[in-house]
């Protein structure tokens, strides 16, 4: 198998079910944007996070897989092989992640500036390409059916690197806080 197809060297790309669009079709920015957020997600995982986190992060990826092949379907042509992009239960799991980590964090009444260590600057980049991906996909939604819980998983995911970062500043005692006076 070839890697490269030179279907799309006028400038457009197939969707699942065969479909031509344009490259920047609104559809392939957004998955783009998490195949994006997923290679960051993928250098961040390079780093020595705890096995608990690494564990994690690294089912993220393969939901993040599943989101970009939801939107990468043209389902006026073709059925979906899943019927649920995100669960009800994954959103929760999410959720849960979420509580877990913050209950270790001490309270901040501040805002944080991405940085503070590599890790916690990786989980900075991920979560400003996540709320990047969010808003491609509202996009998506608008013009096409998009299922609510990747809008909300996205929502949470952002949430969940944030606190990810934090946690990562907590053992070198390396948290940035923004100071307005600056």
């Amino acid at each position: 198998m070839n890697v490269y197809t030179k279907t799309g060297d006028k400038g457009s790309s197939g969707l699942i079910g065969g479909t031509r669009v344009p490259k920047n079709d609104i559809r392939l920015e957004a998955y783009g944007t998490l195949d994006e957020l997923n290679s960051f997600l993928g250098l961040l995982l390079s780093e020595d996070l705890e096995t608990e986190d690494a564990t994690f992060n690294r089912n993220i990826q393969h939901r993040l897989f599943k989101i970009c092949s939801y939107l990468a379907t043209d389902q006026e042509k073709t059925t979906l092989k899943f019927s649920d992009p995100v669960s009800d239960a994954e959103l929760s799991e999410m959720e849960a992640e979420i509580d877990r980590i913050t209950a270790v964090l001490p309270e901040t009444n501040r805002f944080v500036l991405p940085g503070g260590n590599r890790k916690s600057a990786l989980c900075h980049v991920c979560r400003s390409v996540c709320r990047r991906a969010e808003r491609r996909i509202v996009t998506v939604s608008e013009v096409y059916e998009v299922h609510p819980n990747i809008i909300r998983y996205l929502n949470r995911l952002s949430d969940f690197f944030y606190t990810l970062a934090r946690k990562c500043c907590i053992t070198d005692n390396s948290e940035l806080f923004w100071d307005n006076t600056k």
